[in-house]
């Protein structure tokens, strides 16, 4: 029997701006509350280390870990990567992943998110709206 392939949600030299129907204008840090949200839980896990974690470890941080799922169990089958993430849908954070697949965030207001957005050498993506219109 083949082993069970492992899904990915990691990308390489690839910049996600934020979602086309976003109302942030400005970045926006999510609310602490007393059971951390994925939001938040992603939130603190890019900006303390930036450029460490690949998108599959904050996804799985965020979500699968969270529930007690163990990484392979949560990997066996697919799961939204970050274009989903509420950082880009409703916080107005861009993510860059870097050659090595690592994460880190930039505020949609900064000139550094601008020059990011502008580089022809990344693949260059949006967040997923959250409506279908």
């Amino acid at each position: 029997m083949p082993a069970a392939r492992s899904h990915t949600t990691n990308y390489t030299d690839t910049f996600i701006a934020v979602a086309p129907d976003t109302r942030a204008v400005t970045s926006l840090v999510p609310p602490v509350k007393e059971t951390p949200t994925v939001a938040r839980i992603q939130f603190e896990m890019l900006v303390e280390a930036p450029y460490v974690h690949t998108s599959d470890d904050v996804v799985h941080a965020s979500q699968g870990e969270r529930r007690g799922i163990s990484r392979d169990e949560f990997f066996a089958k697919g799961q939204p990567c970050l274009r989903t993430s509420p950082l880009v849908k409703t916080y107005g954070w861009g993510l860059h992943h870097d050659a090595e697949g690592r994460v880190a965030l930039y505020p949609v207001e900064s000139a550094e998110y601008r020059e990011l957005a502008a580089r022809a050498d990344l693949t260059q993506l949006h967040g997923m709206r959250s409506s279908r219109s």
